[in-house]
């Protein structure tokens, strides 16, 4: 008899929320489901791990026949902290992050929590994806979701993943997708604005706010080009960033003799 197929599933936005709910729903019949999350949100801290201060692990409500856990740190301490004691030696199938609330898509992937998990995963080995649906809420409607969290989740499992490498889907929203294009990331930068407040004593704050600014929009070859003709965008990633195209010319540069 063929042992069911390990699925660890984590996130960022945290245990309570409704996009992690849809993802263990989604592949609850596809093999055996352990969830490790996160027990507050932690967007957009990349692949933050927590060094100075203590760990804890609770068992929460099962949901869809699969253990949950939430762990007091990040979506990264989620993913070590789950091989070192919930799953001990057993051996992970894949590995699949989110559904995040918003988009990670273009260079999105450089703050994204969702993806940080996925990359910690990818570093050990494991086939990972991380999906992202466009829509913030919290009542986001993940329905549309379901089918390609499915379709994607299998062909990992069946055909596996090359090394070093994992998977940056992003669904976009309010929409019935037409189909899935494997692109590249969009090329860009954010804007970076931050709004101004004052407290009741007059003292100022800021929170982040800022815009996407694309430099290709109109390039076919990148994910957010078909997100916006409502296509699910599948980008091949790696945590590794070395441009090792560039080593001999940089070497050079700084007057090494070549190898």
């Amino acid at each position: 008899m063929n042992e069911q197929p390990l699925i660890l599933i984590c996130n960022d936005d945290g245990v309570e929320a409704p996009g992690l709910r849809y993802l263990i729903e989604s592949v609850a019949d596809m093999g055996h489901v352990i969830a490790v999350a996160p027990s507050e949100p932690r967007s957009g801290q990349s692949a933050a791990i927590t060094v100075n201060s203590p760990l804890r692990i609770k068992r929460c409500e099962d949901i869809a026949g699969a253990e949950v856990y939430a762990v007091t740190g990040t979506h990264v301490d989620c993913v070590k902290l789950a091989m070192h004691t919930v799953l001990a030696d057993r051996k992970v199938s894949v590995m699949l992050s989110g559904i995040n609330h918003g988009s990670n898509a273009g260079n999105c992937v450089v703050y994204s929590g969702t993806m940080g998990a996925a990359f910690e995963a990818c570093m050990i080995g494991i086939p990972a994806i991380g999906f992202s649906l466009l829509h913030h809420s919290w009542k986001a409607d993940f329905s549309q979701c379901g089918r390609f969290v499915r379709k994607i989740t299998r062909a990992v499992l069946e055909n596996g993943l090359p090394a070093g490498v994992c998977l940056n889907v992003n669904i976009p929203a309010k929409c019935i997708p037409k189909g899935i294009k494997t692109v590249k990331s969009s090329e860009g930068y954010w804007t970076e604005e931050y709004v101004d407040y004052k407290d009741p004593q007059g003292k100022p704050f800021y929170f982040l706010s800022g815009q996407f600014v694309d430099r290709d929009a109109n390039n076919e070859a990148t994910d957010n080009y078909w997100l916006d003709r409502e296509y699910v965008t599948v980008v091949p990633v790696r945590p590794d960033p070395t441009a090792s195209d560039l080593i001999p010319s940089i070497g050079a540069m700084l007057g090494e003799e070549c190898q």
